[in-house]
């Protein structure tokens, strides 16, 4: 099947994406339900079946487990590129995925940590090529390309929606914790509830992709780019990372068993300096690459500089598992006509404005605009711009929830309409741009670099969130609204001298 096959299989678009759409809808489902309550779990107190953590202890492992999710990335996409290609990374990463999942679900301190790892590893083979394979659908200059990817975008957040709801209410729900205890099981178990449903969200996907990968034809079947040195040099290259996945999970086990001491905040910091260090390192190579062509250079100079917007973007749109999450925990009335729903529940905000409506509309958008299309800067300062807009809106929260008031979910409500906007204009652009701009020789690390944007927004996610026992709440989203009217301002003046480089 060439990507061009069946051209009206989903919705005017390849078969494949069905395929695709399904799968990372049911990834998405398992990642979000357990992020929506995860900070709460291990800020709860023990009594209640949470870990007791405080909020600064708590915010490090939020941030650092969420960065690495997205990290892991990098080496996931770069595996596909040289080892076993984008189809077997992708099984491979869900089978890992769920395997977390059902880890956290056991009530240990051991198992939770364990399964943390096991995220991040999964994530890192399964994020960054399913989402190349979508790419991979379409002909480089095919105009159906970025609808294709809202369409695939719309997957994503209807996993995201539902992702809450059920494992919000089965971790966090009145009802579920007295239905447990008529059943003779311990309510504080809740929350493992909650993350098994994820495990079952990841089955539902590793299924459904089994059954609909007829309809990917060859697409990432073989590496775009095997090693050199033939079969032994492939062994000697799985033994290395083999080695290294191993190192890291015997680290990561003798710290949940208490054998190795590790400090959260000295790992955070440390962590940052890692992640900047990565980043240079990425994007020093990429440049002094001397088998580059003169067009290729010009698309890697852009996804430098979307790369940075991306950057910017997501650290302040990772606050909504942290930061806004506790927010909504502490500051915000969850009680609406007596019922008193779970705080995690407000997570489905965000996608269900992008089902509801934005993400078809977006879609149909670009292509009504057809040659007046705004460009990829330009889409990226109007996603910055709605940040900042959404962040203006919880100063005024935070103004209003002071000295213990508990304000009206319409703040939050507003804001992630806000923050939804400015989503629909960066992030399934940025993807379809990422796999536009690759060179072909490095598609699947390309992919992993647009996430290690996400990597260093999840990052200061985290970090944020520890400061919110100890900053003012207005302090805080003043500052994060300043950081994204700056950077709007800054991506709308490269807006014209990056169309005359690259034309």
């Amino acid at each position: 099947m060439t990507p061009n096959d069946a051209t009206t299989g989903f919705f005017g678009h390849p078969r494949g994406l069905s395929t695709l759409f399904f799968t990372e809808m049911w990834e998405r489902f398992s990642y979000y339900g357990m992020r929506a309550i995860l900070i709460l779990f291990m800020t709860a107190p023990v009594a209640s079946g949470g870990l007791g953590f405080d909020v600064a202890h708590a915010g490090t492992v939020y941030g650092l487990y969420t960065a690495l999710v997205y990290l892991a990335c990098l080496p996931g996409g770069w595996l596909a590129d040289r080892l076993i290609g984008q189809r077997r990374a992708t099984f491979a990463g869900g089978v890992v995925i769920m395997c977390g999942h059902v880890a956290l679900a056991v009530p240990t301190i051991a198992s939770f940590y364990l399964g943390l790892a096991l995220l991040v590893l999964g994530t890192g083979l399964l994020k960054p090529n399913i989402s190349t394979l979508v790419g991979q659908l379409y002909s480089r200059d095919d105009a159906r390309r970025d609808a294709g990817y809202s369409i695939y975008y719309m997957g994503i957040n209807t996993g995201a929606f539902l992702a809450p709801l059920v494992c919000g209410w089965l971790g966090q729900g009145a009802g579920f914790r007295n239905l447990l205890g008529t059943l003779g099981i311990d309510p504080a178990l809740s929350w493992h509830f909650g993350f098994g449903a994820a495990a079952v969200g990841m089955a539902l996907g590793l299924a459904h992709y089994l059954l609909g990968s007829r309809y990917l034809g060859e697409i990432g079947a073989p590496p775009a780019a095997p090693p050199a040195g033939g079969p032994d040099a492939r062994r000697q290259l799985a033994r290395g990372v083999l080695a290294l996945l191993g190192s890291g999970a015997v680290l990561g086990i003798l710290a949940a068993f208490g054998i190795v001491a590790i400090d959260a905040a000295w790992i955070g910091n440390a962590f940052g300096i890692v992640l900047f260090l990565i980043t240079a390192a990425f994007f020093g190579w990429v440049f002094t690459y001397a088998d580059w062509s003169r067009d290729e250079r010009r698309r890697l100079v852009l996804v430098l500089v979307l790369f940075l917007g991306a950057t910017v973007f997501w650290s302040l749109y990772e606050q909504g598992g942290s930061t806004l999450n506790l927010f909504a925990e502490r500051n915000t009335n969850t009680r609406i006509l007596g019922f008193d729903f779970p705080a995690s529940w407000m997570q489905s905000l965000n996608p269900v404005f992008i089902i509801c409506g934005l993400a078809p509309a977006f879609a149909w958008l670009w292509m009504r605009l057809g040659s007046r299309e705004p460009s990829s800067p330009a889409k990226f300062a109007l996603g910055l711009l709605f940040m900042g807009l959404g962040y203006a809106v919880m100063v005024g929260a935070a103004v209003n929830a002071r000295n213990g008031v508990l304000v009206s979910p319409m703040w939050l409500t507003t804001m992630y309409f806000l923050h939804t906007v400015g989503e629909m204009c960066l992030s399934p652009v940025g993807l379809s741009a990422m796999s536009r701009l690759a060179p072909a020789r490095i598609a699947g690390l390309t992919m992993g670099i647009w996430f290690l944007a996400s990597s260093i927004g999840s990052y200061a996610g985290g970090r944020v969130a520890g400061l919110y026992d100890s900053l003012d709440l207005v302090d805080i989203f003043g500052a994060l609204t300043a950081i994204a009217l700056v950077a709007a301002g800054v991506m709308t003046i490269l807006v014209r001298p990056l169309r005359r480089f690259l034309g």
